[in-house]
């Protein structure tokens, strides 16, 4: 077991980071479209919803919908629990259908969205070990006991200077 603090070893995104990431995915998910190309994008909420928006983009994709699953209550994981699904008579049972994360950790949570839609084709922008089987596509992986800072939870603030201490 490490010794480090979450914040101690620490994956900080930028919104730039995260923007050409999703981008890269984008394109790695280009090749991998079903003939006549993907249907509809599934952002699971809330970490899946810039990337997801970004993939759309790029993909030239119009139907965007959510799943929710509640799994972290701040940096304590917990069973994940669908709380809000996309619209199940666009998305079926996922066939042509892009799900969209940002991280996949121990893949819990792609395992309850996999249930409502098992011919999704999982996507997440980053990835850990425990969770990589439950995932099609991704663009890094970070060690597991690596905490991810994503743009949405930083903020900016002034940092004395080292000075040599």
């Amino acid at each position: 077991m490490s010794d480090w603090l979450p914040h101690e070893k620490g994956f900080h995104v930028s919104w730039d980071q995260l923007h050409r990431d999703a981008r890269a995915l984008a394109w790695r998910l280009q090749n991998d479209a079903p003939e006549g190309g993907w249907r509809a994008v599934v952002a699971i909420t809330r970490g899946g919803m810039a990337p997801a928006m970004i993939v759309a983009r790029e993909l030239d994709i119009r139907i965007v919908d959510t799943i929710s699953v509640k799994s972290y209550d701040h940096q304590t994981q917990s069973e994940p629990r669908v709380i809000k699904s996309p619209d199940m008579e666009i998305v079926g049972d996922g066939s042509g259908v892009l799900v969209i994360d940002d991280l996949v950790d121990t893949g819990r949570t792609l395992e309850v969205v996999r249930a409502q839609m098992p011919k999704a084709h999982v996507a997440t922008v980053y990835a850990k070990p425990m969770g990589r089987a439950q995932v099609q596509t991704f663009v890094t992986e970070v060690s597991q006991d690596t905490w991810i800072f994503f743009p949405w939870d930083m903020a900016l603030q002034y940092v004395e200077p080292y000075r040599g201490k």
